[in-house]
C-alpha cells in the first residue's frame, strides 16, 4: 500500500470534538433482584457523512473518534484511491444531525467513482447497504505478497496487547478493535469503534497518514471475520487476519484466493486456521512416545 506523498492532516485545534461515549441512568438486576440504581457509559455512535470533490457518496453510522484516518481507510479499502497521495485536502463539518468529512481527490479518482456510485445508507456493521450491482460486492483481490512465515506465538501476542488498549470497549462494552503488528508481534496501532468495518478501515487509515507499510504484518480483530474484513485486509497486503471470533465460508474462500493466512477462534492459545496455514510456524503435535 504504497503512499505517494504525506496524507493530509487536519489540525487538532480545528478538528470538531464529540464524546465517544456519555453517561446513562440504569438499572442494576443482580441474580434477578433488584441491584439498585446506577450509573454506565455508553458507546457514541453519530452519523458520518463521506463527501467527495462536494459529492456526497456515503453515509454510516460510527464511533466519533479517527475520523481522518476513517474517512482514508475507507477511500482506499473501498478502492475509490489508489493511495493516501490521491487525498489532495480532508476537513470535518460538524453538523446537527452528525459529521460531514470532505475529501477532495485526484480527478481521475473523482471520475471511477462517478462512474461506479454507491449510495450506502448505512447501519452499524454492514458495509454493503446500497451496493447497486453484485459486481461490487466481491471485488478482485490483489494476490498477498509471499514473504516469511509468521510465528503464531507472535499473532497471539498481538492479540493480548490489542485487548489491553481497548480503552473504549473497556468503558462501554460495546466497541469492536482492530490492531496491526509486524511480522515479529511489535504493536504498531489499534483503532476501536462500534462497528467491526469501521475499526479496520481506521486502522488502514492510520497506517497510511503514518507512512506505515502494512505488508507482511499482522492484522487482528475483536470481531469475527466477514468477507469484507478479508478484503480490506488483502488490501492493505498484510500476511495475516486474525479474528475473536469465526470466519464466514465465503470470507474463507476469500483468503485462500488472495493468499492471505485467516485465522479464527482466538482464544488463550488456541486458534483455528482457516486458510494459509503454510504463512504460520505452529508447534508440532507432541509425540506421544517421546512423552
Amino acid at each position: 500500500m504504497a503512499t505517494t506523498r504525506p496524507a493530509p492532516q487536519t489540525d487538532a485545534l480545528d478538528a470538531p470534538e464529540r464524546p465517544v461515549h456519555v453517561p446513562a441512568p440504569v438499572l442494576r438486576v443482580r441474580d434477578g433482584r433488584h441491584a439498585g440504581a446506577d450509573q454506565d457509559s455508553l458507546a457514541e455512535e453519530t452519523p458520518i457523512a463521506l463527501e467527495y470533490n462536494g459529492v456526497s457518496h456515503a453515509t454510516l453510522l460510527a464511533t466519533p473518534a479517527d475520523l481522518e484516518d476513517f474517512a482514508l481507510g475507507f477511500s482506499l479499502t473501498e478502492g475509490i484511491v489508489e493511495s493516501a497521495g490521491d487525498v489532495r485536502d480532508l476537513a470535518l463539518r460538524v453538523e446537527p444531525q452528525g459529521i460531514v468529512v470532505e475529501l477532495e481527490i485526484a480527478s481521475a479518482c473523482f471520475a471511477r467513482l462517478k462512474d461506479r456510485r454507491r449510495a450506502m445508507a448505512g447501519r452499524t456493521g454492514c458495509g454493503l447497504c446500497g451496493v447497486e450491482t453484485l459486481s461490487e460486492v466481491v471485488r478482485p483481490l490483489r494476490p498477498v505478497p509471499q514473504g516469511p512465515a509468521v510465528r503464531l506465538s507472535a499473532i497471539l501476542a498481538v492479540q493480548r496487547q490489542m485487548r489491553e488498549r481497548q480503552s473504549l470497549h473497556e468503558r462501554t462494552g460495546a466497541t469492536h478493535a482492530a490492531a496491526w503488528a509486524d511480522a515479529q508481534g511489535r504493536l504498531a496501532s489499534v483503532r476501536e469503534d462500534v462497528g467491526r468495518h469501521n475499526a479496520l478501515d481506521k486502522l488502514v487509515g492510520a497506517l497510511a497518514r503514518a507512512g506505515r507499510d502494512p505488508r507482511q504484518g499482522i492484522v487482528v480483530v475483536s470481531s469475527r471475520a466477514s468477507f469484507e474484513m478479508v478484503q480490506k485486509t488483502a488490501y492493505t497486503g498484510a500476511a495475516v487476519l486474525a479474528a475473536v471470533s469465526a470466519p464466514t465460508a465465503l470470507a474463507a474462500r476469500l483468503a485462500h484466493e488472495a493468499g492471505l493466512a485467516l485465522l479464527g477462534f482466538m482464544r488463550g492459545q488456541d486458534c483455528t486456521v482457516y486458510a494459509g496455514a503454510g504463512r504460520i510456524l505452529i508447534d508440532p503435535i507432541p509425540d506421544p512416545a517421546t512423552d
